[in-house]
């Protein structure tokens, strides 16, 4: 954990072994009175004081009065040898994040102040978005916008928001790429509502649907009697969409004929119905999707590379959820928070188990495979917490619905065998060092060995985690 702290107390040997304990995981100073504990934090940047309460003829408590008047005050925790409900009472009530009594047990302590910067984090995160998101609302005025609902903090997904709001107010045509469940509609109603045509109508067509006569019809529409069952006019959808957003979904799926039409309505901005030769003029902002990679449709004759250009005047490219991990816990709790009030539960929050399973999982199914899993938790959920075992088998187990049903193609011989033997097999006849081995591992593999973090994601201090390591020979 990359923090600094400063500890504060008048008996050296104190100090020094408090300073001993904690610089595996802190980069620590000292100080043994107020005046010395004031010159370090006006000079460098201190993410937490720990402080005794009485050090000679200082008070902790005047510390804290100093601490607050700084710009950007860090916490404290006050430590005492004189502990009682009406001291911890006064030092909370003054700025103190906690309050602990010695003899100190310094594990605790540790993991103290550990919650106490994971909350400043939390807390600063928190203030950070609120900022970011009242610039944005300053700079597209009141309109419903979209990107509220594009949750993730990643780089990447902060790289999407940037480049809608760029492209949202032109005429541009947007191809977005990304496989299935990634959010690719909300990325289209997004550009939608940031651009100039918020009033007016986004009409949607999924390509993939549709026969190729039924997709020219929905498309364009037609005259009565333009084939059998035409028993009168109907209009298409880029007429509906006139003035404002067609979306086409999917359109990797659509035929050569559609392609040829498509391709001189873009050049020409009109369309004829079905039976019609009369030219209809449009104004129509096109966007399209696909989980597919045009170009190498395009490489294969399977899709025009003609209409490829005209579509691919910006693309958006949206990550896998695998590759933005860091968005998983935000996506969640906001699916946890939609679902509890649909189904009337207070369910507040995760278990660590559950959380750390969600953060192995690789999901393949991407956004719209998470919301479903926590729906799936609020549902068997009767707390208001929701645990591991209350997720749906695939995320517990790490496998995907079609691993879990034999369906999947893409396993290999060694790993269908690999799978069985897991299935099947009791894990090391449930012996349970070997069970904690094997989790140190994961954490530590996860973490490329860091074992500050690891220690993090295991629950337990640094310390304990070293121990444990000469303990099981790692």
């Amino acid at each position: 954990m990359d923090a600094t702290i400063l500890i504060v107390d008048d008996e050296k040997s104190t100090r020094d072994g408090l300073r001993m304990a904690l610089e595996d995981s802190f980069d620590c100073y000292v100080a043994s009175d107020i005046r010395e504990a004031m010159n370090i934090l006006t000079s460098e940047k201190v993410d937490l004081v720990l402080t005794d309460l009485r050090m000679g003829g200082d008070s902790g408590m005047d510390l804290l009065d100093e601490i607050l008047k700084l710009k950007s005050p860090p916490i404290a925790i006050m430590m005492t040898a004189y502990g009682s409900v009406d001291t911890a009472v006064e030092a909370m009530r003054r700025g103190a994040w906690h309050f602990v009594t010695k003899p100190l047990n310094l594990d605790e302590v540790e993991l103290l102040i550990k919650r106490a910067l994971t909350s400043k984090s939390l807390e600063l995160n928190n203030k950070k978005l609120e900022s970011e998101n009242q610039e944005l609302r300053q700079k597209v005025g009141k309109q419903a916008h979209g990107l509220d609902r594009l949750i993730g903090q990643s780089s990447s997904m902060a790289q999407i928001h940037s480049m809608i709001t760029q492209i949202a107010p032109t005429k541009a045509t947007v191809l977005i790429e990304g496989e299935s469940g990634t959010g690719k509609e909300l990325v289209a109603e997004a550009i939608h509502n940031l651009s100039g045509r918020p009033k007016e109508k986004i009409i949607t067509v999924n390509c993939a649907a549709l026969s190729p006569q039924l997709l020219e019809s929905e498309l364009f529409g037609h005259e009565k009697g333009a084939f059998t069952g035409a028993s009168q006019r109907r209009i298409g959808r880029f007429e509906q969409a006139s003035g404002g957003t067609l979306f086409l979904d999917e359109i990797g799926e659509i035929d050569q004929a559609t392609q040829v039409k498509l391709l001189r309505v873009l050049s020409e901005k009109t369309i004829e119905r079905v039976g019609s030769n009369t030219p209809i003029k449009i104004d129509v902002r096109v966007i399209t999707a696909t989980n597919k990679n045009l170009a190498k449709m395009v490489a294969k004759g399977d899709f025009r590379e003609d209409l490829f250009f005209r579509l691919n005047v910006v693309k958006v490219t949206l990550p896998p959820l695998r590759n933005r991990k860091e968005d998983i816990i935000l996506l969640a709790n906001a699916f946890l928070k939609e679902f509890s009030k649909e189904n009337d539960k207070n369910i507040t929050s995760f278990s660590d188990s559950a959380l750390q399973h969600m953060q192995n999982y690789n999901w393949p199914g991407n956004v719209r495979e998470l919301r479903t899993a926590i729906e799936h938790g609020v549902v068997m959920c009767n707390g208001s917490e929701i645990e591991a075992n209350q997720l749906p088998l695939n995320v517990q187990s790490g496998a995907s619905l079609l691993q879990l049903e034999g369906l999947s193609p893409e396993l290999s011989e060694d790993e269908i065998n690999t799978s069985r033997e897991n299935t099947l097999a009791p894990p090391q006849e449930f012996n349970l060092h070997a069970l904690e081995s094997v989790t140190i591992r994961r954490a530590l593999s996860h973490t490329k060995n860091n074992r500050t973090a690891a220690a993090d994601i295991l629950g337990i201090s640094r310390r304990t985690l070293q121990r444990k390591l000469k303990d099981l020979s790692l």
